[in-house]
């Protein structure tokens, strides 16, 4: 059974923006890159320290592993072509748009496919394994820097019956992604019955503040989270919600 929450006053949080990452090209080391615009190789970055959580953006991870594919930007059945090719199911259309189910089991607009960002008549795909790719840059990030580190692959999703996009983690390692708070007490006492924190998810967020979405600075540090929340996790085994499990699909 989960311990009761801690009673002492949280600590603040940091959210360090990790400037001058350049271009991303695929096959880089990412890690590497990182690496490059941190301390002590730029003494203008800030130094990773353990319990830090790194946040990545999507796009570089795509770019770096290669998921980038040729399109034509101005063929709106092209895009169409491409964002089935990337769904298990279609769940909605209207016009253009589409909110399809991924392989990944995200619900989410048009597979992922992104034409932001990128060079000109190209399309960015999700990575294959977003989990994947969170363990091989934290164990990277902590060979090159000697610190133990969480990372959390972010990209940004919309939401059902909400306007206005936000980031959410589509991948971690080394922290967890959702925070089981059944069996504790609130702070009247009552046992909490159905309360999990998808703390991956508010990492994601929290870091796109300082990221943005046209700032260049796809890569964030976010320091000061809770040492209890610094485990293993998964994106793919803790946050996915199955089919079974849900009331619209």
């Amino acid at each position: 059974m989960p311990a009761d929450p801690p009673s002492e006053i949280p600590a603040p949080l940091a959210i360090l923006p990790v400037l001058g990452i350049g271009e991303v090209t695929p096959g880089a080391d990412l890690a590497a890159v990182i690496a490059a615009a941190l301390a002590p190789a730029s003494p203008s970055g800030p130094a990773l320290a353990d319990g830090d959580v790194v946040v990545v953006t999507q796009k570089i991870v795509s770019k770096a592993e290669g998921q980038l594919v040729a399109i034509d930007a101005e063929d709106p059945a092209a895009k169409e072509r491409l964002v089935e090719s990337e769904s298990v199911r279609i769940l909605r259309r209207r016009g253009e748009l589409l909110i399809t189910e991924t392989r990944h089991g995200f619900i989410c607009a048009n597979a992922g496919v992104d034409l932001s960002n990128v060079a000109e008549g190209q399309a960015a795909l999700l990575p294959v394994d977003p989990d994947r790719s969170a363990r091989r840059l934290r164990a990277d990030l902590g060979r090159l820097l000697g610190a133990s580190v969480g990372v959390v692959v972010s990209d940004t999703f919309g939401r059902t019956w909400r306007r206005g996009v936000t980031d959410v983690a589509i991948g971690c390692a080394g922290v967890a992604a959702v925070l089981d708070l059944r069996g504790t007490h609130d702070s009247q006492g009552r046992e909490l019955v159905a309360t999990e924190v998808c703390v991956a998810d508010e990492i994601a967020g929290a870091a796109e503040l300082v990221m943005g979405k046209a700032t260049g600075v796809p890569v964030a540090i976010v320091r000061g989270v809770p040492a209890a929340w610094l485990r293993d996790g998964s994106v793919e085994g803790e946050i996915v919600r199955r089919t079974g499990e849900d009331l619209f699909r």
